[in-house]
Protein backbone atom coordinates (compact mmCIF):
# COMPACT_ATOMS: atom_id res chain seq x y z
CA UNK A 1 0.00 0.00 0.00
CA UNK A 2 2.81 2.31 0.62
CA UNK A 3 3.99 1.81 -3.16
CA UNK A 4 0.94 2.93 -4.75
CA UNK A 5 0.85 6.15 -2.14
CA UNK A 6 4.29 7.01 -3.24
CA UNK A 7 3.61 6.33 -7.11
CA UNK A 8 0.42 8.56 -6.36
CA UNK A 9 2.89 11.31 -4.65
CA UNK A 10 5.43 11.42 -7.46
CA UNK A 11 2.70 11.84 -9.88
CA UNK A 12 1.52 14.78 -8.51
CA UNK A 13 4.87 16.37 -8.08
CA UNK A 14 5.90 15.47 -11.74
CA UNK A 15 2.17 17.44 -12.90
CA UNK A 16 2.70 20.37 -10.68
CA UNK A 17 6.41 20.26 -12.11
CA UNK A 18 5.37 20.30 -15.26
CA UNK A 19 2.82 22.87 -14.72
CA UNK A 20 4.68 25.55 -13.10
CA UNK A 21 7.38 24.84 -15.97
CA UNK A 22 4.62 25.77 -18.22
CA UNK A 23 3.43 28.83 -16.52
CA UNK A 24 6.84 30.37 -16.52
CA UNK A 25 7.24 29.68 -20.11
CA UNK A 26 3.94 31.72 -20.93
CA UNK A 27 4.66 34.30 -18.82
CA UNK A 28 8.55 34.36 -20.65
CA UNK A 29 6.68 34.58 -23.65
CA UNK A 30 3.91 36.96 -22.97
CA UNK A 31 6.97 39.48 -21.54
CA UNK A 32 9.16 38.19 -24.66
CA UNK A 33 5.43 39.57 -27.08
CA UNK A 34 5.07 42.72 -25.10
CA UNK A 35 8.91 44.48 -25.38
CA UNK A 36 9.22 43.00 -28.42
CA UNK A 37 5.84 44.48 -30.71
CA UNK A 38 4.92 48.34 -29.78
CA UNK A 39 1.64 49.45 -29.78
CA UNK A 40 2.28 52.70 -31.43
CA UNK A 41 5.35 54.83 -32.22
CA UNK A 42 5.78 58.56 -32.31
CA UNK A 43 7.81 61.83 -31.00
CA UNK A 44 7.05 64.17 -28.66
CA UNK A 45 8.81 67.67 -27.92
CA UNK A 46 9.46 69.42 -24.80
CA UNK A 47 11.75 70.53 -22.15
CA UNK A 48 13.65 67.52 -20.50
CA UNK A 49 12.96 68.64 -16.66
CA UNK A 50 14.05 65.26 -14.92
CA UNK A 51 15.56 61.85 -15.45
CA UNK A 52 16.90 59.40 -12.47
CA UNK A 53 17.83 56.03 -12.38
CA UNK A 54 15.01 54.26 -10.18
CA UNK A 55 13.46 51.34 -8.38
CA UNK A 56 13.88 49.47 -4.89
CA UNK A 57 15.42 45.94 -7.34
CA UNK A 58 15.16 46.88 -10.52
CA UNK A 59 16.69 49.68 -11.52
CA UNK A 60 15.12 51.34 -14.41
CA UNK A 61 15.82 55.18 -16.14
CA UNK A 62 12.84 57.06 -15.47
CA UNK A 63 12.39 60.79 -17.30
CA UNK A 64 9.45 63.36 -17.72
CA UNK A 65 9.31 66.46 -20.17
CA UNK A 66 7.04 68.80 -20.05
CA UNK A 67 5.33 69.32 -23.62
CA UNK A 68 2.91 72.42 -24.43
CA UNK A 69 2.99 75.86 -24.24
CA UNK A 70 4.76 77.25 -21.68
CA UNK A 71 1.87 79.75 -21.11
CA UNK A 72 -0.41 77.44 -18.94
CA UNK A 73 -1.55 74.21 -21.06
CA UNK A 74 1.65 71.82 -20.01
CA UNK A 75 1.64 68.54 -19.72
CA UNK A 76 4.16 66.28 -18.58
CA UNK A 77 5.46 63.11 -20.72
CA UNK A 78 6.82 60.55 -18.77
CA UNK A 79 8.83 57.76 -20.08
CA UNK A 80 11.70 55.04 -19.65
CA UNK A 81 15.35 54.11 -21.16
CA UNK A 82 15.89 50.78 -21.81
CA UNK A 83 19.93 51.74 -22.57
CA UNK A 84 22.83 52.79 -20.63
CA UNK A 85 24.16 55.11 -24.15
CA UNK A 86 20.72 56.39 -24.78
CA UNK A 87 20.74 57.30 -21.12
CA UNK A 88 23.67 59.32 -21.16
CA UNK A 89 23.01 61.20 -24.38
CA UNK A 90 19.81 62.02 -22.28
CA UNK A 91 20.53 63.15 -19.19
CA UNK A 92 23.51 65.55 -21.20
CA UNK A 93 20.31 67.17 -22.58
CA UNK A 94 18.50 67.77 -19.24
CA UNK A 95 17.30 71.73 -18.73
CA UNK A 96 17.34 71.32 -22.91
CA UNK A 97 14.05 71.34 -25.01
CA UNK A 98 14.49 68.29 -26.71
CA UNK A 99 12.62 65.94 -29.54
CA UNK A 100 12.16 62.47 -28.57
CA UNK A 101 11.29 59.45 -30.61
CA UNK A 102 9.65 56.83 -28.79
CA UNK A 103 7.84 53.45 -29.09
CA UNK A 104 4.62 52.19 -26.81
CA UNK A 105 4.38 49.11 -25.36
CA UNK A 106 1.71 47.95 -23.52
CA UNK A 107 0.93 45.42 -21.22
CA UNK A 108 4.27 44.81 -20.14
CA UNK A 109 3.99 42.67 -16.89
CA UNK A 110 6.70 43.74 -14.58
CA UNK A 111 7.83 47.11 -13.73
CA UNK A 112 11.38 45.61 -13.64
CA UNK A 113 11.92 46.56 -17.38
CA UNK A 114 10.42 50.53 -16.88
CA UNK A 115 7.87 52.00 -14.88
CA UNK A 116 6.10 53.90 -17.94
CA UNK A 117 4.43 52.12 -21.70
CA UNK A 118 7.36 54.97 -23.27
CA UNK A 119 10.71 53.84 -24.51
CA UNK A 120 12.29 56.19 -25.82
CA UNK A 121 14.52 55.06 -29.03
CA UNK A 122 16.20 58.94 -29.83
CA UNK A 123 16.66 61.95 -28.48
CA UNK A 124 17.72 65.11 -30.19
CA UNK A 125 18.63 68.58 -29.08
CA UNK A 126 16.23 71.53 -30.46
CA UNK A 127 17.00 74.72 -30.47
CA UNK A 128 16.10 77.63 -27.56
CA UNK A 129 12.75 79.69 -27.79
CA UNK A 130 13.11 82.98 -28.15
CA UNK A 131 12.49 84.65 -24.53
CA UNK A 132 9.09 87.00 -26.00
CA UNK A 133 7.70 83.13 -25.99
CA UNK A 134 8.64 81.60 -22.78
CA UNK A 135 7.38 84.96 -20.95
CA UNK A 136 3.80 84.87 -19.39
CA UNK A 137 1.24 87.34 -20.77
CA UNK A 138 0.64 90.60 -18.52
CA UNK A 139 -2.72 91.51 -17.12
Amino acid sequence: MTSDTSVKSRSYKGYLFLFLIIAIGVFALYTWITLSYSYSTGNRAGFLQKFSKRGWVCKTWEGEIVTGSMMGNQEKFTFSVRGEELAKQIASNIGKRVEVEYDQHVGVPTSCFAETEYYIKSIKALPDLPSELLQRPSN
